[in-house]
């Protein structure tokens, strides 16, 4: 901000140069990352709007968190498939393998014949 300098006038000379700004009320900002997500508790959110786009300024209790990695769902057909092309008949041990390779068929195959 500049030192002595009404709010109301800043804001009032920001109008005429074509930024306005608002306040969201927000309860929770959450930024999700490849890895983590960034969580900002009691959020104050300020959308800015300049020459046509819009950013966000944003402050808060911050907090993050790892990502859970979440299990793949494995059907039974799956599992038969799995079976069949690897030629191994122990359906949990290719039920095994299709959750170590996150639910790819191919690779539990490859994995199951040691290739």
């Amino acid at each position: 901000m500049m030192p002595n300098m009404d709010p109301r006038q800043l804001k009032k000379m920001m109008e005429r140069m074509g930024i306005r700004s608002d306040e969201i009320d927000a309860q929770r900002v959450v930024i999700e990352t490849k890895d983590a997500d960034i969580v900002i508790d009691n959020p104050q959110v300020i959308r800015i709007n300049a020459q046509g786009s819009s950013s966000f300024q944003i402050s808060g209790d911050i907090s993050e968190r790892a990502k859970e990695e979440a299990l793949p769902e494995i059907s039974e057909e799956d599992v038969k498939v799995v079976m069949e092309q690897s030629g191994l008949f122990d359906e949990q041990k290719a039920r095994d393998a299709l959750l170590e390779a996150k639910g790819n068929i191919a690779e539990a195959i490859l994995k199951l014949k040691g290739a």
